[in-house]
């Protein structure tokens, strides 16, 4: 089971997206450059989630992408099935009869074949758990520290603890 590079490109680009739409449409140049994804790669998924109305295009000067709805109303099982990605844990991926592991049968489903389906339900159950606006959110915490950590910062802190024992 995996989540392949298409997947995983979709939810990074639509969380750059849901952290910068606010100030207006976002080019895919910009998106390509900061996140390091090949910009044809992301017109295609851009493509997408266009069709699937999770984004909308803004042509012009000053054009690009924003988000189509809320950020907390996009799942990331929608931008994962709006991109094509399968999530199937199964090897017969759900579609034909096991080739291997069927105890001596001739036809039918593998012995773990109920494991790997309640796990694809897990699977598609969590990622339709988590809303964009919950990992925009989380990026932001993040970038937030980063900016705390900086030693710039620390020196700040030091040099105004300085100032208070001296």
């Amino acid at each position: 089971m995996r989540l392949t590079t298409k997947g995983r490109f979709a939810v990074t680009a639509m969380i750059d997206l849901g952290l910068r739409h606010h100030a207006g449409p976002v080019t895919l140049a910009a998106i390509s450059q900061r996140q390091n994804i090949s910009l044809s790669y992301l017109e295609q998924l851009f493509g997408r989630l266009r069709r699937h109305e999770l984004v909308e295009s803004v042509r012009g000067p000053g054009g690009g992408y924003t988000l189509a709805k809320y950020a907390r109303d996009i799942t990331i099982a929608d931008i994962i099935f709006a991109v094509d990605e399968p999530l199937d844990a199964t090897g017969c991926g759900n579609k034909t009869p096991c080739t291997s592991g069927r105890d001596g049968r001739d036809s039918g489903h593998c012995m773990t074949h109920e494991l790997w389906s309640n796990l694809n339900r897990r699977m598609v159950d969590y990622l339709d758990s988590v809303s964009l606006q919950e990992l925009v959110d989380q990026q932001r915490m993040r970038q937030i520290q980063n900016t705390e950590a900086t030693p710039v910062h620390l020196q700040r802190k030091s040099d105004a603890l300085s100032s208070v024992l001296a």
